[in-house]
């Protein structure tokens, strides 16, 4: 059961101070967070099944067949009727699709094609490419990723950096530090101070809470059950120091009612308004994190505008495409046993190809 939290004085009190406006927008803010949090929670789970059920063997059958299409271009290039520019067409096509696969799969017939037709030797090339990615990330970051690093693996490389990170910062730990001024340690002192008192608040909610359920204590089973599970959401809003769902479950128990909200002292406030801001960042890097993980694990384009109520629209239309594509490639493949489809065929994807170059063109 959801109980709002909010300071809303009755008619005829004094209007809101800037605090209690604060505490106010903060509330709405975190609820808002914890709703978009827990919608992508929801949502992921349904997203991953369909992706499974539906989109992984379509893709993975759409994939088969460039692979049939890679070795039907191989064995028409030496066909009697084509013009070079149109054997040539063949060969940039062949590599093309090629190396598209290859940077999915590990297949060597592919390799040896890629190698036919680009007169480059696909190994050396892609070696050398990432030999040359991890030389610029170690100089924008001034990492060592080692040598043993993964380089196909984006969670390799991110493990690796992190590695790096703490171990740096367990160094610079370690320094003999800089005197500090009276300033900064009078600065760090009230802060300290500060952090103190928001603790403080935060346990004496806690403190009401827990005294008050005692599950311990109960001698009827059923409502020992029900305390229980009580309890467990009390220690777990604790310790994420979640003062909003704490409120929330004093509301529910009604050991606090609406005068109570209203009537906060001015101290009280401002060390809650802290809390909540803290809990703000925190849902907007759990988000973040929530978010980052799903388009990688998916491979979904960190630019593509998501949420989690398009997320299976976007699924929908990634199945309807590549059921397209499945079709298509299969037409095409059909067309290219007749010399004359082939030729037509051929001069489409010229025309395409001269399309992708002029779009591209920034003028």
């Amino acid at each position: 059961m959801n109980h709002s939290i909010c300071i809303a004085p009755d008619q005829g009190q004094p209007p809101l101070t800037k605090a209690q406006k604060a505490f106010n927008n903060l509330i709405k803010q975190v609820e808002k967070k914890r709703a978009q949090l827990m919608a992508w929670e929801a949502a992921i789970p349904s997203f991953q099944q369909k992706y499974t059920r539906e989109l992984a063997p379509l893709v993975e059958a759409s994939a088969e067949i460039q692979v049939e299409m890679v070795h039907c271009l191989d064995r028409i290039i030496g066909q009697k009727g084509l013009s070079k520019a149109e054997r040539r067409t063949v060969a940039d096509l062949i590599v093309e699709l090629a190396e598209t696969l290859l940077a999915e799969r590990d297949d060597e017939k592919l390799k040896a094609l890629y190698n036919k037709y680009s007169h480059v030797d696909y190994d050396s090339q892609e070696a050398g490419e990432l030999a040359y990615m991890k030389d610029l990330f170690e100089e924008m970051t001034g990492f060592d990723l080692g040598d043993d690093v993964d380089l196909r693996s984006p969670e390799d490389v991110i493990r690796r950096a992190q590695a790096q990170m703490e171990e740096k910062l367990a160094q610079e730990g370690h320094k003999p530090k800089r005197k500090k001024s009276a300033k900064q340690i009078a600065r760090e002192e009230k802060q300290q101070a500060e952090a103190q008192q928001i603790r403080l608040s935060l346990r004496e909610v806690y403190r009401k809470l827990a005294s008050a359920l005692h599950p311990d204590r109960e001698t009827d089973p059923q409502e020992r059950e029900r305390k229980t599970a009580l309890m467990q959401r009390v220690n777990q809003a604790y310790e994420k120091n979640n003062l909003l769902q704490l409120l929330e479950l004093q509301l529910e128990l009604e050991h606090i009612d609406q005068s109570h909200l209203n009537n906060l002292g001015e101290e009280r406030l401002s060390h809650y308004n802290k809390v909540l801001k803290e809990q703000l960042h925190e849902l907007d890097d759990e988000i973040i994190h929530v978010e980052g993980n799903f388009r990688m694990r998916f491979g979904i384009d960190p630019f593509v505008r998501l949420s989690p109520a398009t997320l299976m629209r976007h699924l929908a239309h990634d199945i309807a495409l590549t059921q397209r594509t499945i079709r298509e490639t299969k037409k095409d493949l059909a067309d290219l046993q007749d010399i004359k489809k082939a030729k037509a065929w051929l001069k489409k994807m010229r025309h395409d190809s001269r399309m992708d170059y002029f779009d591209d063109c920034p003028f």
